[in-house]
C-alpha cells in the first residue's frame, strides 16, 4: 500500500455479537472519520499489512464510537481485530483552514528565532489544556517547551519544515 497511514482510533473492544467495534477515537473529526461510507484501515500488528473497510454504521456510546464496518457481521470475524490501531490514507485528509496544520506536518520542522538563532527541532507536540505546546528538541541543552500562541509562533512554513518563533522571557532558560 503506497502513502502514508495516520491513526484515527484504537479498536479497544468487541460490542455485542453482530460485529460491531468499540473504538476510542484519536482524531479532531470524529464526526467525518467515522461516518457512514467512509474509508479506513486497521493496521495489523508489527506492521504485516492492513486490512481496508469501510464504516456500516456508527454510534456514540458513553465516549467510545460503536462501529460497524462493510461484511463484518459477527463478533468472530471482528474479534481479532481487539487492540489494533485504525488508521486513514493520507489522501483521506481533510483539507484544514488557514493556520491549522495536521501534527505530523509540524513534527520534524527546524524552529528558528525572529533573531535569526536556530533552535532545534520539533520532536512532539503535547496538548496539556489551553494550547498545544511543541517540544522543540536542541542540538546542545534541554528541549524547549514553546506553547502555541499568537506572541510566540510568528509564521509556519510546513512546506519547507520551517517555524518561525518569538522566543519570550524565560523560554529558553
Amino acid at each position: 500500500m503506497a502513502g502514508n497511514l495516520y491513526t484515527v482510533g484504537k479498536i479497544v473492544n468487541t460490542h455485542g455479537i453482530r460485529g460491531e467495534l468499540k473504538i476510542l477515537s484519536r482524531t479532531d473529526f470524529p464526526e467525518e472519520r467515522f461516518a457512514k461510507g467512509s474509508s479506513l484501515v486497521i493496521q495489523l500488528p508489527d506492521r504485516r499489512g492492513t486490512v481496508p473497510v469501510t464504516v456500516e454504521s456508527s454510534r456514540l456510546h458513553k465516549n467510545m464510537y460503536i462501529l460497524k464496518f462493510d461484511g463484518l457481521d459477527s463478533i468472530n470475524d471482528v474479534e481479532k481485530y481487539k487492540g489494533l490501531l485504525l488508521k486513514v490514507r493520507e489522501e483521506d485528509l481533510i483539507e484544514l483552514p488557514e493556520d491549522e496544520y495536521y501534527y505530523h506536518e509540524i513534527i520534524g520542522c527546524k524552529v528558528v528565532t525572529d533573531e535569526g538563532e536556530e533552535l532545534g527541532t520539533i520532536s512532539e507536540i503535547l496538548a496539556p489544556g489551553a494550547n498545544d505546546v511543541w517540544v522543540v528538541e536542541r542540538p546542545a541543552g534541554k528541549p524547549v517547551l514553546l506553547p502555541v500562541i499568537e506572541d510566540v509562533v510568528q509564521d509556519v512554513d510546513v512546506k519547507n519544515k520551517r517555524v518561525q518563533v518569538h522566543l519570550m522571557e524565560g523560554l529558553a532558560d
